[in-house]
């Protein structure tokens, strides 16, 4: 199957992010199917403060964001992992949400970021605070696909390892990741924490990522969207500038490694004595 990654340089302007979104679609060469795209964390909204968000969020019913992206997985004939979109929660925060359409532009699921940024960077921004806005997810979410069980992860859930390994025994094959990684934290582990995932739970790993300056300088984020393969080789990487990163996989790969290296049968940390 092929699969493609879209790294991105979104702004603030909602409509100019899906505008361009939309042009990459129109250029994208679907030569075989299915085609499984991986869209960026925050691919519509970005750049700002994350209070920001709010003013797009609505109910799931209710997105807007939702039906403009779910139309384009079927105009394009695509599956579509759909970055992130503001969802509103119950306590009046949102939730960082990602969706995962077939190609009739149905949702086969969708996965809430469980692992909120609160961090402190020695970058412009300096102090993150997502949970003033962000409502953490509460489950781990692996949807069935024609072409193999799908995991869903978001950014800052890459750094928690447990979380993949629920997803890898869930059944996961792919483990997509939309990200923004900050320059400062993607340069120091952004490819060692994508092998090492890919590497320890034996799934291919796609991460669609941000790239470059935002909001006149007050963000900057890494790039380096990357597809990783079982083994935790590179596959395809686009280290700068906006635009597709296009690849061939073969699920059957996983079949093959986790036979010769059955680390899941393996685990003694499930036995009860070392508990």
């Amino acid at each position: 199957m092929q699969v493609s990654l879209l790294q991105c340089q979104s702004g603030q302007d909602v409509r100019a992010n899906l505008n361009f979104i939309n042009e990459q679609l129109n250029q994208l060469k679907v030569t075989t199917r299915p085609h499984l795209v991986v869209l960026p964390e925050c691919c519509l909204l970005f750049g700002g403060h994350e209070s920001q968000q709010l003013a797009y969020a609505c109910t799931d019913e209710h997105s807007e964001l939702k039906q403009e992206l779910a139309a384009m997985a079927a105009a394009f004939g695509i599956y579509l992992v759909a970055g992130t979109i503001p969802i509103l929660a119950g306590d009046g925060r949102i939730y960082s949400r990602s969706y995962l359409f077939d190609d009739q532009g149905q949702t086969l699921g969708h996965y809430d970021k469980l692992h909120l940024f609160d961090v402190d960077i020695k970058d412009s921004t300096k102090s993150y605070r997502e949970s003033d806005t962000f409502c953490p997810g509460e489950r781990v979410s692996v949807v069935d696909t024609p072409f193999g069980k799908v995991g869903m992860a978001i950014c800052y859930d890459l750094r928690f390892a447990d979380l993949f390994r629920a997803m890898r025994l869930q059944g996961a094959d792919i483990i997509v990741l939309p990200a923004a990684f900050t320059r400062v934290t993607g340069k120091a582990h952004w490819q060692p924490l994508l092998q090492a995932r890919a590497i320890e739970n034996q799934c291919f790993v796609l991460a669609a990522a941000q790239w470059g300056i935002h909001n006149e300088g007050r963000r900057e984020t890494w790039g380096h969207s990357s597809i990783i393969g079982p083994w935790g080789e590179v596959i395809a990487q686009k280290p700068e500038q906006c635009g597709w990163l296009t690849s061939s996989i073969d699920i059957s790969e996983t079949v093959e490694i986790r036979k010769g290296i059955p680390v899941v049968e393996h685990n003694r940390f499930s036995d009860p004595k070392l508990s």
